[in-house]
């Protein structure tokens, strides 16, 4: 049995929730976000929460009943509070600036990296060597800050590269003579 979709996900004040079918709609002071939910769990909406049952008794519905609770609740606090990732730039001449609705990175290369900033996403950088994403949508922010991540990964030797703030990078040790 699934210890996180037993528990109902509640609906903060302030915050409006529909559940039409598959579908939960989730509208709030930041904006408002749907899901549609698999088809061995269903949704059910009481006074002031919303509940994720399996629809059969199968090892597959029992994965999907607390995985979709999971994205209810990511839903409720994304309209709410919204979601923020941080990335740290290390490296000799390394920087980051955001300039209109693109994100430039100088990351080494013999030429800048200009990132188009997607829909819904806020990026600032209150320093050269940090990035801050924001949203409200949890897949979004996560997707967006891995594939500035991508541009340059951190490397093992001396750890210059993008990471996310507070990742253990594993260093290696260098050549010896």
């Amino acid at each position: 049995m699934s210890r996180v979709g037993k528990k109902p996900v509640s609906i903060p004040s302030g915050v409006t929730a529909n559940v039409d079918g598959q579908t939960v709609k989730v509208k709030g002071p930041k904006g408002a976000l749907q899901i549609v939910l698999h088809g061995d769990v269903k949704a059910t909406m009481d006074k002031g929460s919303i509940q994720v049952d399996p629809c059969n008794e199968t090892k597959r519905a029992r994965a999907m009943w607390g995985t979709y609770r999971a994205l209810v609740a990511n839903l409720m606090t994304g309209v709410t509070t919204g979601f923020e990732q941080r990335l740290e730039i290390s490296g000799v001449g390394y920087r980051a600036a955001v300039q209109g609705k693109n994100l430039q990175l100088a990351l080494g290369y013999s030429h800048d990296i200009v990132y188009p900033i997607p829909e819904g996403i806020a990026i600032v950088t209150p320093k050269p060597t940090e990035i801050v994403i924001t949203g409200i949508d949890k897949q979004r922010v996560g997707q967006v800050a891995a594939e500035i991540r991508d541009y340059r990964p951190p490397e093992p030797y001396k750890a210059k590269g993008i990471k996310h703030a507070g990742e253990y990078i594993f260093r290696k040790e260098g050549k010896k003579k």
